[in-house]
């Protein structure tokens, strides 16, 4: 074969075509020029249909090797269809081994994406649209070398 790059490219189309039928949503939202500013809070707008069904929610987030810090604080305001805030959470995540800095997640070149739970087996109380805003809480504003931030809902398998 002379073109090793198109079997490359063809094989990522097929696993990005390729979704999850157990995601009910995903989104991202990129981060201007890689600098996360306080005010920047993106939001995300989650409809849920089944309230029977429990469900793993995720952080999603990609970053640069250049990345200043092993961990990053977040707040995550979770608002429920009745306009009532559900929770208001400062949480801390990691995103490299604290000791060593090897970046967790997944990398190609100097990005890393990350998928870290921040509730599990949550059974949503009402049906309706659901709206998660992030805000970055770190000591640095900017904050720099964060290329996006976002959130997947994901049915738990049935076992």
């Amino acid at each position: 074969m002379k073109f090793p790059g198109i079997a490359a490219v063809l094989i990522l189309c097929l696993a990005l075509v390729a979704c999850d039928e157990n995601v009910v949503y995903k989104a991202h939202e990129d981060i201007d020029d890689g600098l996360w500013y306080i005010k920047n809070r993106p939001t995300f707008k989650v409809e849920i249909t089944d309230t029977t069904q429990t469900y793993n929610l995720y952080y999603l987030l990609r970053n640069t090797l250049q990345y200043p810090y092993y961990n990053l604080y977040m707040t995550r305001n979770f608002v429920g269809p009745d306009q009532k805030v559900i929770s208001n959470t400062l949480e801390e995540v990691y995103l490299s081994n604290e000791v060593t800095g090897k970046p967790y997640g997944h990398g190609l070149g100097d990005l890393f994406d990350h998928k870290i739970p921040f509730l599990k087996n949550y059974r949503f109380p009402r049906s309706g649209t659901y709206t998660i805003t992030l805000s970055q809480s770190m000591r640095q504003n900017p904050l720099p070398f964060v290329m996006s931030v976002g959130v997947s809902v994901e049915k738990v398998p049935v076992k």
